[in-house]
């Protein structure tokens, strides 16, 4: 039965892939701002559903204007997850522009992605965080950098707070608490030396998949003078941290 679900499923999201690659090339060019947001919003609910990904909204996330969302990362899922409440632009490492399909639709969605390697990346980033902030639009940060098993949460890079604090944008943190049927687990964990392609069978092939989104108060509103960029870590770190274990 897990072979059989597996196939269903990757065909049809396959399919699902290709039709918004499609949708970027041709579609995109021809909608305005809302009409792109919109289109990634209910492309990715209709993946999740695919994947047979059940997702539940605790909290109230920021509808408008511009906000940081400060998310803990666990899986390549976590984009599409918070882009079924609201479109997001997230900050990405360069490495899953080259990913097949799911690369080549991330770097179309407008994902904005990092070079770790290069010495004016965190620059880089920061003035496409601010165009992104001047247009009242959300983006999306994985300030641990890499992915963990979602029980914990790794240490934060404070560089990226940086934009939004100057942007004056919202800064909202985020936790994804992952279940497999019912019980907390790192069933669906992207981490380690996992490749893409096996976590991708653990999640398509298998059942009882679902994540609690749960939006906590926002860390800074946006209006005044902020907290540095290490206070704005911290303060998001800890009440993350806090949510994680709860």
């Amino acid at each position: 039965m897990r072979a059989l679900r597996f196939l269903i499923r990757a065909c049809l999201a396959l399919v699902w892939v290709i039709a918004g690659l499609l949708h970027i090339g041709l579609i995109f060019p021809l909608l305005g701002l809302s009409g792109r947001l919109f289109s990634k919003k209910y492309w990715s609910a209709v993946l999740l559903k695919i994947c047979g990904v059940k997702v539940t909204q605790l909290g109230i996330p920021t509808a408008e204007g511009p906000v940081l969302f400060v998310v803990n990362h666990v899986s390549w899922l976590d984009i599409f997850i918070l882009n079924c409440t609201r479109a997001t632009a997230f900050i990405a490492k360069s490495e899953i522009r080259h990913w097949p399909l799911i690369g080549w639709l991330a770097n179309g969605a407008d994902t904005i992605f990092i070079e770790r390697a290069s010495r004016h990346a965190v620059h880089q980033v920061g003035e496409s965080m601010k165009t992104h902030f001047a247009q009242a639009q959300a983006v999306g940060l994985f300030p641990e950098g890499t992915t963990s098993t979602g029980y914990t949460l790794l240490p934060f890079y404070a560089n990226l707070f940086e934009p939004a604090r100057k942007s004056g944008a919202i800064i909202q943190p985020v936790v994804l608490k992952y279940f497999h049927h019912g019980r907390r687990s790192d069933f669906a964990a992207f981490v380690g030396e996992q490749t893409l392609l096996h976590n991708m069978w653990c999640v398509l092939g298998g059942t009882g998949t679902s994540i609690e989104m749960i939006f906590l108060p926002p860390i800074w509103n946006g209006q005044g003078e902020p907290p540095v960029r290490a206070e704005l870590s911290r303060s998001a770190h800890q009440v993350m941290a806090q949510s994680l274990e709860s």
